[in-house]
C-alpha cells in the first residue's frame, strides 16, 4: 500500500544492527537453533520473545480470510523479529518461518524490557521498530481477527471499535459486499442469526462474542495470580491510571492495570488533543495514549485489558492489602489501590435511546464512527471540549454537523481555540437554548432526530447518526463494599476534602488513592489527569513505606 508506514519508515521498521550492538544484546539472551522450515514464531500463539538473527534467513508471513499465507518481509543477520506484543508474551501477529539454517538470539519478554532501560539509545531504535511494526499490521489489518458482520450492524460496531482502540489489528468483511464473507459464513454453517462472527488467529470461531470473550481469544487478557500481591493495584488505564503505571513500573513497584474496555479513556477518544505541553501541532488522542500504553509495558506494568473490576473489597486482617473481585470470577491483590475509573457517559433523557445506541447513537467520534457516517448530516449535543473536537473531526467526513448545545453559548464550557475554529466551519451548524426531544426509526438504525430550539420550535431532520457529549457520572459504583467516601454527586473526596492535613490524593481508605475525572474537585483536563497519576506514585511510596 503505498504511502503507508511500510513505504515511508522502512528504514526505522527494519533497521540491521551492527555486530558490536548484536553483541551488546547477547548477555540478555540465549542462543537457538532451527532447521530450515522450521517456525520461529506461529500466529495466534505466545511468542518466546523477541529474535535477533545470527545467521541465515527467515521469512515474515500474514494469512488471510482465506487462512493462505501472504509474504511480509524477509530477515537475515542482524535484524530483528518482533512487535510491540513481544514486551508482554502475548501471541504472535504473523508467522515467522526459517528460510534456512537459522542461528538466533532469543531475548525473552522480561530481558527484552531490560533491554529498552539498560541500552538507551539501541533500546530506543528496537523501540521505535516494534511501535513502527504495530502501526503497520493496523493499517493492513495484518495478523489480527476477522469480524465478519454488516458494517451497519451495532455489534459489528462495538466490536471493532473495542480491536480500534485497543490498538490491535483487525479486517472487518462484510456479506453485503465481500464474496469472501459470503464463503466463509458457509463454510462455517452459521446462521443470519449469529452474526457477527470473529476469526480469531488461533483457529477458534465466537459468535457473537463480548469484548471480554475476543480480548481472551486474542490474548489481550489472560488469567491473574489470585496468590501474587502487588505493590499497587490501577483501576481504569486512562491518562490519570496510565500515568500512574509509568512511573510506579518505572520505580519499581510491582504494578497491575485492569481496564473495563480499552487503554485511554475518554482521552484514547478524542480525534485532536491541541492544549497539551509538547504538542504545538497537536495529538490524536489515540497516539497520546497509545505512547503511554506502550511505555507501561516497557516498565513492566501489568495491563489487563478487558478486565472489570466489580468491587473493592478491604481486608480486615491487618496485613495492608486490599483485594480485587474480578467480573469474571477471579481476584487480585495489592498492598496499595489507586481509583482512576473515570466516568460513565451521560444518556440522552429520551424514552427509546436504547433502542438505537450502538448503531446510531455514538459516544465517540473515532474514525470508525466517521467511516460510517460519511457524507450524511449529524446530530451532536454538547458544548465541552470534547464535543468541539468531535464536531471539528467529524465535519471533515460529514455534509454537516447540527451542533445541538442547551446553553446560550459555547463560551462558558469550550475553550476558546475550539469555538473560533466551530465558527470558522461552514459546515457546522450551532443550535444554542437546544434540546432532543425525540428519536424515530426502525429496529437499530435512526432516522429523524428532532429538537426544541429557542422559542419552544421544534426542527424534525433526516439524520442516522446521534453523537452524544453531555458529560459523564462518576464510576463508582464498585466501590460500595469497601464504604469510600463520596461527596454528593458521587465523586471520591481526598486530601484536605475530608479534613486538614489528610494525605494527598489518599482516600478515606488508608492506602486506597483517587486521581483523574473520578475525583472530586478535579480539573478535568488531560494534562491535570497526568500530573495526578504522577503525584499519586510519590503518595504510594510513602504509604507502603509506613507499612
Amino acid at each position: 500500500m503505498a504511502g503507508t508506514t511500510f513505504d515511508t519508515r522502512r528504514a526505522q521498521m527494519f533497521p540491521r544492527l551492527e555486530t558490536a550492538e548484536v553483541d551488546r544484546l547477547r548477555r540478555f539472551g540465549q542462543t537457538v537453533r532451527v532447521e530450515a522450515g522450521e517456525a520461529l514464531a506461529t500466529a495466534g500463539v505466545p511468542s518466546p520473545g523477541l529474535f535477533v538473527i545470527l545467521s541465515g534467513r527467515v521469512a515474515l508471513s500474514r494469512r488471510d480470510a482465506h487462512n493462505e499465507s501472504q509474504p511480509i518481509v524477509e530477515h537475515a543477520a542482524g535484524q530483528f523479529i518482533g512487535e510491540i506484543a513481544q514486551l508482554s508474551g502475548r501471541p504472535s501477529l504473523v508467522d515467522v518461518t526459517a528460510i534456512t539454517p537459522v542461528e538466533a538470539l532469543l531475548i525473552a519478554p522480561d530481558r527484552l524490557r531490560a533491554v529498552l532501560i539498560a541500552e538507551a539509545e539501541l533500546g530506543e531504535r528496537v523501540m521505535r521498530a516494534l511501535i513502527l511494526r504495530r502501526v503497520s499490521l493496523i493499517e493492513t489489518g495484518a495478523g489480527g481477527p476477522i469480524v465478519i458482520g454488516r458494517a451497519a450492524d451495532g455489534e459489528v460496531i462495538r466490536l471493532s471499535g473495542f480491536l480500534a482502540r485497543n490498538g490491535h489489528p483487525y479486517q472487518h468483511l462484510d456479506p453485503d459486499e465481500v464474496d469472501c464473507a459470503k464463503v466463509l459464513i458457509q463454510r462455517f454453517d452459521v446462521d443470519e442469526s449469529e452474526l457477527p462472527i470473529v476469526l480469531c488467529p488461533n483457529g477458534a470461531i465466537l459468535r457473537q462474542p463480548t469484548n471480554h470473550q475476543l480480548g481472551r481469544c486474542i490474548g489481550l487478557v489472560g488469567p491473574i495470580d489470585a496468590e501474587r500481591l502487588y505493590d499497587v493495584a490501577i483501576v481504569g488505564a486512562g491518562p490519570a491510571g496510565l500515568a500512574t503505571a509509568v512511573y510506579a513500573a518505572s520505580e519499581g513497584l510491582s504494578v497491575l492495570v485492569l481496564d473495563s474496555r480499552a487503554f485511554g479513556g475518554q482521552a484514547g477518544a478524542s480525534a485532536r488533543i491541541e492544549n497539551y505541553l509538547g504538542f504545538p501541532t497537536g495529538i490524536t488522542g489515540m497516539a497520546l495514549m497509545g505512547r503511554a500504553y506502550g511505555q507501561a509495558q516497557k516498565f513492566g506494568a501489568e495491563l489487563a485489558i478487558p478486565d472489570e473490576v466489580a468491587s473493592l473489597v478491604c481486608e480486615q486482617d491487618g496485613q495492608h492489602r486490599y483485594r480485587l473481585a474480578l467480573a469474571r470470577g477471579e481476584t487480585a491483590q495489592a498492598r496499595a489501590v489507586v481509583i482512576a475509573s473515570g466516568a460513565r457517559y451521560r444518556r440522552l433523557e429520551v424514552d427509546n435511546l436504547d433502542q438505537f445506541e450502538g448503531a446510531s447513537v455514538h459516544y465517540w467520534a473515532s474514525p470508525l464512527e466517521a467511516k460510517l457516517c460519511a457524507g450524511q448530516e449529524v446530530a451532536l449535543v454538547g458544548a465541552g471540549n470534547s464535543a468541539g473536537q468531535a464536531a471539528v473531526f467529524l465535519a471533515s467526513h460529514v455534509r454537516k454537523v447540527w451542533m445541538i448545545v442547551r446553553g446560550e453559548s459555547l463560551a462558558a464550557t469550550m475553550s476558546r481555540y475550539l469555538i473560533e475554529r466551530i465558527e470558522s466551519t461552514p459546515n457546522i451548524e450551532v443550535i444554542v437554548r437546544g434540546e432532543v426531544v425525540g428519536l424515530d426509526g426502525e429496529g437499530d438504525q435512526l432516522a429523524t432526530v428532532r429538537w426544541r430550539g429557542p422559542g419552544g420550535v421544534e426542527t424534525t431532520q433526516a439524520i442516522n447518526h446521534l453523537f452524544l457529549f453531555i458529560g459523564a457520572a462518576p464510576n463508582t459504583g464498585w466501590l460500595a463494599n469497601c464504604h469510600v467516601e463520596l461527596d454528593n454527586h458521587g465523586f471520591v473526596r481526598t486530601g484536605t476534602d475530608l479534613a486538614p492535613g489528610h494525605p494527598l490524593l489518599q482516600t478515606s481508605r488508608k492506602g486506597v488513592f483517587a486521581i483523574g475525572d473520578v475525583r472530586a474537585g478535579s480539573v478535568k483536563r488531560v494534562g491535570a489527569a497526568i500530573g495526578e497519576g504522577a503525584q499519586a506514585v510519590a503518595a504510594i511510596h510513602a504509604y507502603l513505606a509506613e507499612g
